[in-house]
């Protein structure tokens, strides 16, 4: 049971991506009667990102992005959405968040659910190459379609041979670009997998005309009417009309960390999704928290962790005891193959019309 005065007070999620969304409708389910509040940096209606190096790039009548729930879901629900808005502080003594714009708005329980960003790394000339592309928003997969303009031959080179480099190698291949990937180790996922796939992928993506290179560390980029000429260490020259960065991400715990909170490769958070501060919790992406099941604290890029550790905050949110204990799982879709992971080790990878 629940003592209903706790939970009308003002619950405030910082990021309205898929954690920050679903941590929204399940307060409503877990019997929240007060304000709930979104603030996103992102101007759009929050929207799935998973199918942002696939589908998204792929199809090519419908570019816009599927919402996570629609406008009037949030309506009937009572949850404000405040989208395109940055958050500049948290002011834990007093209990209240500080926009950008100098505005303020108090809560009685906080959520973190600000993920990451794009690891941009240090590459001379890089400011001044020519369509250059992460890819984490709606507006990063415009501009690549944009810059394809509807030419498939253009040349795109993929700085990083992890999964979303991989994802977006294929997606490109499949509308007919010519893909280069780069990746600085010796095998692609390196530090995510055995050798055995690393190979096995790499077979893939040779066998659908994608160049995967390995051991090509990219040192510098330079112009040459307008198309970019990719030097890497060996000396060896990649021509280019797009560049893609998919080296990684950086955690977002400045805000976090300005407020005092414990901070450990991510936010760290107790079993219930606590931070160090009781009325702040945190949840997705940016979290470090501890999984009982391999007794350790982990760190997960995984949208099912995000909306697992959203549940729970709602839940403890509204005064439950709550663990959460999920198994660790996520997938990669390439051509059409999907390769599905669990923390544990098990690995599947199956025809995609099979799974």
């Amino acid at each position: 049971m629940f003592d209903n005065d706790k939970n009308k007070g003002i619950c405030v999620a910082i990021g309205a991506s898929h954690a920050g969304v679903n941590l929204a409708f399940a307060l409503r389910r877990e019997g929240w009667e007060g304000q709930i509040i979104l603030y996103d940096a992102d101007p759009e209606l929050p929207y799935y990102r998973p199918p942002m190096s696939k589908t998204y790039l792929t199809n090519e009548e419908d570019v816009s992005v599927k919402p996570l729930k629609s406008a009037e879901s949030y309506e009937r629900n009572n949850i404000q959405l405040n989208l395109g808005i940055k958050v500049a502080s948290i002011d834990c003594k007093a209990k209240k968040i500080v926009l950008e714009d100098g505005s303020t708005q108090t809560y009685n329980k906080l959520v973190l659910a600000i993920g990451a960003r794009p690891l941009v790394p240090t590459i001379t000339g890089l400011a001044n190459a020519k369509n250059v592309f992460p890819l984490r928003t709606a507006a990063d997969v415009e501009g690549i379609r944009n810059s394809l303009g509807g030419i498939p031959e253009k040349k795109v080179v993929v700085i990083g041979g992890g999964y979303i480099g991989l994802e977006i190698a294929a997606s490109l291949k499949k509308v007919g670009a010519y893909v280069t990937v780069l990746e600085r180790e010796q095998r692609i996922l390196a530090r995510i997998t055995a050798p055995e796939m690393s190979n096995f992928f790499h077979e893939l993506h040779k066998d659908n005309g994608v160049d995967v290179l390995t051991g090509k560390n990219v040192t510098s980029i330079e112009v040459d009417n307008a198309i970019n000429k990719v030097v890497c260490s060996d000396s060896s020259i990649y021509l280019a009309d797009i560049i893609i960065i998919g080296v990684g991400i950086r955690v977002n715990t400045e805000l976090a960390e300005k407020a005092g909170l414990t901070i450990e490769n991510g936010i760290k958070v107790d079993s219930a999704t606590r931070t160090s501060d009781k009325n702040i919790y945190s949840i997705g992406d940016c979290t470090f928290h501890h999984n009982p099941h391999y007794d350790k604290y982990i760190r997960l890029e995984s949208v099912q962790n995000a909306v697992d550790q959203a549940k729970v905050a709602a839940a403890s949110i509204c005064g439950k005891e709550v663990v959460y204990d999920a198994i660790p799982w996520f997938w990669s879709d390439q051509y059409d193959v999907k390769l599905q992971i669990m923390i544990s080790f098990r690995l599947h990878f199956s025809q995609a019309h099979n799974s």
